[in-house]
């Protein structure tokens, strides 16, 4: 089935709004199945495994019925676990953040019920909640069921194996007949159709079972890292295995862009690539990273869909991915042609289980490692320079040289081994340095920019027929860097001022040497350079 856009449903525009700001490109294939068929208010049975977006695809329909004018509880979500429960609320809320007036409220056990019970008669439009705690306000009347219209019941075959089943079929009790019964369940054991035929009427059954997938040739390695420290891990994990191209992932266009700004200012060839790019633009990004220009692609996995590049030698999940072949198809990207690829994904807390669905679902391992130390960082930049040293020393008449420190350990206090140590520190600190002080640190002078920006001059203006957009366009088009992050932009007649941040002055000047804009040569440079 073919990807669907979230627009093609009619949403409201607010959902559509969160929709975009979550990041979510399109529809995954449970969602573009459910969402039509849920909104027209008939009984569906949903068999999805966990990590196909079905949260979404019950969420919306849900969204779309509440109304938000009423404050009595119109739809119940039933999930197995509390961990689920807090889960799906929280999806829930996010695409209900514009909705002013709907509340999303989550109730499980070994939650204070007193506090439970307070925030009830407060109103909330959906309750997310665990079998046995749902009931137990259904008995203490302080969650009433007059007007509720919608049930779900998520992870169904779950919740029977944990022994929830005259729970369920109590709470279902409690709510009017007329009303729509939405069930997804991975498996569908008799139990569980015992409950279809009993509760439901008319289901219209959706499927989306997963095709059997196996990763041949490729390492594959996951890493517990906490959402703070990944920028660091991700560096570490570049400089220790050095691969010649690489690609990350991420599941938002937002998380793309930050992730870009933090690589390049840590010095990088990094680049983001998704689907808010211009043609023009993307053709730029896959070209630089053809060629080896850009070593790091940071990537949307609707955007990396037809990338074909022989050369990546590492995959990373910067973000677990919303569906489990979405793996497979991230993953896929390496080991090329024969070659043997490295895969490597960051888990925090509970979404190690996540990952084991991936597992099973793939029929693979993937391993467990230890977060590379500074140490170990530092020893693999001493190989390489090493190495380097190795080749100089093969290939290269190094006569002078051994003369000049020959003339230095004549003349001074130390020896040639202390020489020798302090070019290696100089070599290890100067990769840093470069990178940092090259990046960050660069000598500009004062330019006249505001705090934390440098003012850049570049010699055409407004006689030249040309606007900020234009100025603006060749900037981010040429360099990668997001529109946002550019400053003012001062135009007169003959020339032009223009503000980025002190991070990416150098990149940008790098960037469009020898550029055009609109067709004119140009001359970019710091302005008022002392």
């Amino acid at each position: 089935m073919e990807a669907l856009n979230f627009e093609e449903f009619n949403l409201y525009p607010e959902i559509l709004r969160s929709i975009r700001e979550m990041g979510f490109e399109e529809a995954t294939p449970i969602q573009g199945k459910a969402i039509p068929v849920a909104m027209e208010g008939v009984d569906i049975i949903g068999q999805a495994q966990t990590g196909t977006g079905k949260t979404a695809a019950f969420g919306i329909p849900l969204l779309m019925k509440a109304d938000p004018k009423n404050k009595k509880t119109q739809e119940i979500v039933l999930c197995p676990t509390r961990e689920l429960a807090i889960q799906v609320a929280e999806e829930i809320r996010n695409l209900a953040k514009y909705m002013h007036g709907v509340k999303v409220l989550p109730v499980y056990g070994g939650q204070d019920i007193v506090k439970q019970i307070r925030s009830l008669k407060g109103g909330a439009q959906i309750i997310i909640g665990t079998p046995g705690r749902v009931m137990d306000h259904l008995r203490r009347k302080t969650i009433r069921c007059e007007e509720v219209h919608t049930i779900v019941l998520d992870e169904a075959d779950e919740m029977l194996d944990m022994g929830f089943r005259e729970d369920i079929e109590t709470v279902l009790e409690y709510i009017p007949e007329e009303r729509q019964t939405m069930l997804f369940s991975a498996t569908m054991p008799k139990p569980i159709l015992e409950i279809t035929k009993k509760y439901q009427h008319d289901a219209v059954t959706i499927k989306v079972v997963k095709k059997e997938l196996t990763v041949p040739s490729i390492e594959q390695y996951y890493y517990d890292v906490k959402r703070k420290d990944k920028v660091e891990v991700l560096s570490r994990l570049l400089d220790v295995y050095d691969p010649k191209l690489s690609l990350v992932f991420c599941n938002t266009k937002r998380k793309v862009d930050e992730l870009v700004t933090a690589l390049q200012g840590r010095g990088y060839f990094a680049e983001g690539l998704h689907g808010d790019m211009k043609q023009a633009q993307r053709d730029r990004v896959m070209k630089n990273f053809r060629t080896g220009r850009t070593e790091v692609l940071v990537a949307t996995d609707v955007a990396a869909r037809g990338l074909d590049v022989d050369d990546v030698e590492a995959v990373f999940n910067y973000d677990l991915p919303q569906d489990d072949e979405y793996y497979v198809h991230r993953i896929g990207r390496t080991g090329r042609a024969g070659r043997t690829g490295r895969s490597f994904t960051f888990v925090k807390g509970k979404e190690v289980y996540k990952l084991k669905d991936i597992q099973r679902y793939c029929k693979t391992k993937i391993l467990a490692q230890k977060i590379p130390s500074i140490e170990a960082v530092e020893q693999v930049k001493l190989e390489k320079i090493m190495d380097r040293i190795d080749a100089i020393i093969e290939e290269e008449n190094l006569t002078d040289m051994v003369n000049m420190i020959e003339s230095q350990v004549n003349e001074a206090d130390y020896t040639a081994m202390d020489i020798a140590a302090a070019f290696l520190k100089l070599a290890l600190r100067g990769d840093e340095e470069v990178a940092q002080d090259g990046m960050e640190n660069f000598d500009f002078g004062d330019t006249g920019a505001e705090e934390g920006m440098v003012r850049l001059f570049i010699n055409i203006g407004k006689k030249q027929n040309i606007r900020p957009g234009d100025i603006l366009g060749a900037i981010t088009g040429e360099s990668g860097m997001p529109g946002k992050l550019v400053g003012a932009i001062d135009m007169f007649d003959k020339y032009t001022f223009v503000e980025v941040p002190r991070e990416y002055g150098r990149d940008v000047l790098r960037a469009m040497t020898n550029s055009k804009i609109k067709g004119k040569s140009i001359n970019i440079e710091p302005a008022n350079q002392k």
